[in-house]
């Protein structure tokens, strides 16, 4: 099984294909885009393994864009003691998820592909359109009865 560790958002990841990942936001990408990564520091698999200085030219990561996203909500609370001085702020970072498809050598050779996912069409079942014959039938009117108020002699 090949690998490859790649930096992005000032991180260093250690990928392989098929992989889901959680990485800092990539700006300007929508969902089901491909992004390419060319910041490889090394990849390899159970025989051979590439180091880079700083970083392996001409090797490359591609993958898959799956959806942009918030974290959750990270709470900043500060507070000056005896002073009456409080300051709460939150955050939520936001992130970019993606799927690892191929990691390719410096020579562009295929190291390791993921494997693709097959989306599953729901089945769309037949109804029979026959007429369904409907019978009036008669509505019965209920007359109500007019309730007597009782007055209460005092």
């Amino acid at each position: 099984m090949s690998y490859a560790i790649i930096q992005t958002g000032g991180k260093q990841y250690k990928v392989k294909a098929g992989e889901i990942l959680k990485i800092e936001r990539l700006e300007e990408s929508k969902p089901d885009t491909k992004i390419e990564f060319k910041e490889i520091l090394a990849y390899g698999d159970d025989k051979t393994i590439e180091i880079g200085l700083p970083t392996v030219s001409g090797a490359k990561v591609e993958a898959d864009l799956v959806k942009n996203g918030k974290d959750r909500t990270i709470l900043i609370f500060k507070k000056r003691r005896r002073q009456n001085s409080r300051r709460k702020n939150g955050h939520r970072q936001q992130y970019s998820l993606i799927r690892i498809s191929k990691i390719f050598s410096k020579d562009g050779k295929v190291l390791s592909e993921a494997e693709k996912i097959v989306k599953l069409a729901k089945k769309k079942e037949k109804v029979d359109t026959k007429k369904i014959e409907t019978k009036a039938t008669k509505a019965k009117i209920v007359s109500k009865k007019k309730t007597e108020t009782k007055t209460v002699s005092k």
